[in-house]
C-alpha cells in the first residue's frame, strides 16, 4: 500500500503467495483488465520491494510437472546482452520449428543474466538450422552465438571482440553461413512496424519473412 501505483491493485481478482525452496519467492496477481495488469507490469517492473529489487512480468500458466526435454535438441546461446529475457530468444528462435524449452541462465545470488541460454527443439533438423542461421545474428546489440549445448558452456569472447565496429561488407559476408539469409536490425526507439521494414529493406532484394518486435526496438528480415 505505500507504493505509488497501488491504487491499481484495487481492481485485482486475487492476490497470493506461493512459498517454495529457493530464495527467490515469488506470486502472482490478476486483474479484472489487461490494461491495468500492463499499467502495473510496466510500474513496478524493477521497483525495490523491502530493499530488493523485483522483477515483474506476464504471468505463464504453470505445468503440475516439468516437461521431459531429455531425449530433445538442445542449442547453446552465448553472448546475450543482460536486457536479452528467456522471451527474447524463444521468439528469436521460434521462426525455425517448435520449441520444447528455451531459458536464459541467471545467477542465483543476483538474479541478473549470466549472458548465455539454451533453446530446445523437438527436431534435429530445426536445431541444426537455428545453429546455422543464428550464428553471428544481432540480438540487443550483440552478435550471439549458437552450437550444440555442452554440459560446460563455452568461454565468453574477449570484451575487445564484445566491442562494437562498423564492419566492411566483405567482413559480414565472410563471418556468416552462406545458407544465411535472415538480418537483424535493432536499435528503433519506437515507429517500428512491418511496413516500415519493407520499405527499407525491399530495395536489396525479395523478401520472404518479416518479423518485428516493437516493444523490443528490433526485426528480422528474411530474403
Amino acid at each position: 500500500s505505500q507504493q505509488p501505483d497501488s491504487r491499481r491493485v484495487n481492481s485485482s481478482v486475487g492476490f497470493s503467495v506461493l512459498q517454495h525452496t529457493s530464495n527467490d519467492p515469488y506470486c502472482f496477481v490478476e486483474f479484472y483488465e489487461h490494461r491495468d495488469a500492463a499499467a502495473a507490469l510496466a510500474a513496478m517492473n524493477g521497483r525495490k520491494i523491502l530493499g530488493k529489487e523485483v522483477k515483474v512480468n506476464w504471468a505463464t500458466t504453470p505445468s503440475s510437472q516439468k516437461k521431459d526435454t531429455s531425449n530433445h535438441f538442445h542449442v547453446f546461446v552465448g553472448d546475450l546482452s543482460p536486457e536479452i529475457t528467456t522471451e527474447d530468444i524463444k521468439s528469436a528462435f521460434a521462426p525455425f520449428g517448435k520449441i520444447s524449452d528455451a531459458r536464459v541462465v541467471k545467477d542465483m545470488a543476483t538474479g541478473k543474466s549470466k549472458g548465455y541460454g539454451f533453446v530446445s527443439f523437438y527436431n534435429k533438423l530445426d536445431a541444426e538450422n537455428a545453429i546455422v542461421h543464428m550464428g553471428g545474428q544481432w540480438l540487443g546489440g550483440r552478435q550471439i552465438r549458437t552450437n550444440w549445448a555442452t554440459r560446460k558452456p563455452p568461454a565468453p569472447k574477449s570484451t575487445q571482440e564484445n566491442n562494437t565496429k562498423q564492419l566492411r561488407f566483405e567482413d559480414v559476408v565472410n563471418q556468416s553461413s552462406p545458407k544465411n539469409c535472415t538480418v537483424y536490425c535493432g536499435g528503433i526507439a519506437s515507429g517500428l512496424t512491418d511496413q516500415l521494414m519493407r520499405q527499407t529493406f525491399s530495395p536489396f532484394g525479395q523478401i520472404m519473412e518479416i518479423r518485428v518486435f516493437p516493444e523490443k526496438g528490433y526485426s528480422f528480415v528474411r530474403y
